[in-house]
């Protein structure tokens, strides 16, 4: 009934494994642009949708971020994504675990919006000493695509029992993701929404928030019984 993988885990990269903010804030100021600071970059957490140019603007970027900039700056965000963008601390030495456990399936899902997304990720890991081609799966979603099918799909194809199949995410979205195909969700508040808007908002329990990088590596250390 089940594959040779005993358990999973599907990490979503931007906001969760990746510190997205510090990359477009920087990808921001080099165009002259002030992205804010983080807590009101987390209320704006559509903000990758606006540069994929399927809303409209905010009214505060409006004037300076029509359709013929965007690619520009899509392209300065490329950049600074495989030059200088970083993963959070302590995520890159728990990847490494998961990568050498024998029984766990691990892979990225990304809607990621640099040029080429997948070799843009792979440089960024890759400074990190983590080649992306030891993950098991790497996935890109479009903007326009839910994640709970991609969910799904990657859990069936490799047979895991949902209730080993772990999610981890920032947005209210992968958290729905998640519960909708069965599998348990690590949620976190440092990325694209802030504990308020998880927890408050959208009623996440706060039990299965992490409020730090370092939080969230030791939840998924000790579920997945990596450090026994």
């Amino acid at each position: 009934m089940y594959g040779r993988y005993r358990r999973l885990l599907i990490l979503d990269a931007d906001g969760t494994t990746i510190d997205a903010y510090s990359a477009i804030e920087a990808a921001f100021s080099m165009h002259g642009l002030t992205l804010g600071d983080e807590p009101r970059f987390q209320k704006r957490h559509h903000l990758f949708k606006y540069l994929g140019g399927l809303k409209e603007f905010p009214s505060i970027l409006g004037k300076n971020l029509r359709k013929s900039s965007r690619a520009k700056i899509v392209q300065t965000l490329t950049e600074v994504y495989r030059a200088d963008a970083r993963l959070y601390d302590g995520v890159a030495d728990l990847i490494k675990s998961l990568v050498a456990a024998p029984d766990v399936a691990v892979g990225l899902v990304t809607r990621n919006i640099t040029n080429e997304p997948i070799e843009t990720l792979g440089k960024l890991f890759q400074r990190h000493d983590i080649d992306i081609k030891e993950l098991d799966f790497v996935a890109h979603i479009p903007l326009s695509e839910t994640k709970t099918e991609q969910f799904r799909q990657i859990r069936v194809r490799f047979g895991i029992n949902p209730a080993l199949s772990y999610v981890c995410g920032d947005e209210h979205k992968d958290y729905l993701a998640a519960v909708n195909t069965g599998m348990h969700p690590f949620m976190v508040s440092y990325g694209f929404e802030d504990h308020d808007r998880l927890a408050g908002k959208f009623e996440i329990p706060t039990e299965i928030i992490s409020r730090s990088p370092r939080e969230l590596c030791g939840r998924v250390r000790h579920a997945l019984m990596l450090d026994t």
